[in-house]
């Protein structure tokens, strides 16, 4: 028979137990409050059509692999579907909102009426902005140039950005007002979306060229007031990989960031977005990102 305990003893073990758990509860809760209070610029880079094998020790990466080794790689990040738009998508309304393929523009009906990342941002009180590169005005929503492509631009897709021309063309400008807004922190937006032209992003051009793209201006980004005078975050990460390969390379870098550190983890579009949500304390956007693994882990 089990060996029964005197009931004395029973509830001193259950103090005990509880004096040993609660501290550290609240020294998890106090972690991840201490984060979210010193994030204050969030900066994510969208690159195109790579797998992770084809970046992660290629040697037609050299930036890349330098700054994996010198601040965080999440080795085990992939995109939901093969499928850029959907991905791009889901990292900003938590859902691919039904979009599975390719549709641009958005301006022929491709738009869908859902919260996304803009809103709640706004809601926060905080400020974003999407640069791209070589679009040819600002909010341009009307189809593809030979660099640029509104597939590439998210916050096109969604109606209450799209339908609002003011909003719209505020907050979706050239990738040439990217140095005048970061002169100083208190101008460089809360949250920053990257999308670098076709070229510069490897859709249309080999690794080497978006390598030396992101080494000309990463380190402008990295040596910016917003990130030396603020704790930032930049994420660099892909829309998708290759057919049936859909692993991509995630970097993450920043002051926040933690040095020479590799995770194994798995992580996907959803996760990302919960990390920034739960960073910035925003509701999450559906059960999608609300149930993935936030990457906190990465922050020091």
């Amino acid at each position: 028979m089990p060996k029964k305990y005197p009931a004395g003893v029973v509830a001193a073990l259950i103090v005990i137990l509880a004096a040993w758990l609660v501290p550290m509860a609240f020294a998890a809760r106090s972690s991840t409050t201490q984060k979210s209070l010193r994030v204050a610029h969030i900066v994510i880079i969208v690159m195109e059509n790579k797998t992770s094998s084809e970046i992660i020790g290629s040697p037609q990466a050299p930036y890349l692999n330098a700054l994996a080794r010198r601040y965080s790689l999440a080795a085990d990040y992939s995109a939901l579907l093969p499928s850029g738009l959907s991905n791009y998508i889901a990292l900003t309304s938590g859902s691919d909102q039904g979009i599975t393929d390719y549709r641009t523009p958005p301006t022929a009906g491709y738009a869908v009426a859902a919260v996304n990342l803009a809103d709640r941002i706004e809601a926060s009180r905080r400020t974003w902005k999407l640069y791209a590169e070589s679009i040819p005005a600002p909010g341009y929503a009307s189809g593809d140039t030979t660099l640029y492509t509104p597939g590439h631009v998210p916050f096109l897709y969604y109606s209450d950005i799209l339908d609002n021309t003011h909003r719209r063309s505020s907050h979706i400008v050239p990738f040439t007002q990217l140095p005048h807004d970061f002169r100083a922190a208190s101008t460089t937006p809360d949250y920053v979306f990257i999308s670098p032209n076709k070229r510069h992003d490897m859709h249309d051009a080999p690794v080497a060229f978006g390598d030396a793209w992101l080494k000309r201006w990463v380190p402008r980004i990295l040596a910016s007031p917003a990130f030396t005078s603020t704790p930032s975050l930049l994420v660099i990460t892909w829309d998708e990989g290759v057919g049936s390969d859909q692993h991509v390379a995630t970097i993450l870098a920043g002051s926040v960031v933690r040095r020479h550190f590799t995770s194994a983890q798995p992580y996907d579009p959803y996760s990302l977005l919960h990390t920034i949500e739960t960073l910035w304390r925003l509701s999450p956007l559906t059960q999608n990102d609300a149930q993935a693994a936030t990457m906190l882990e990465f922050l020091r």
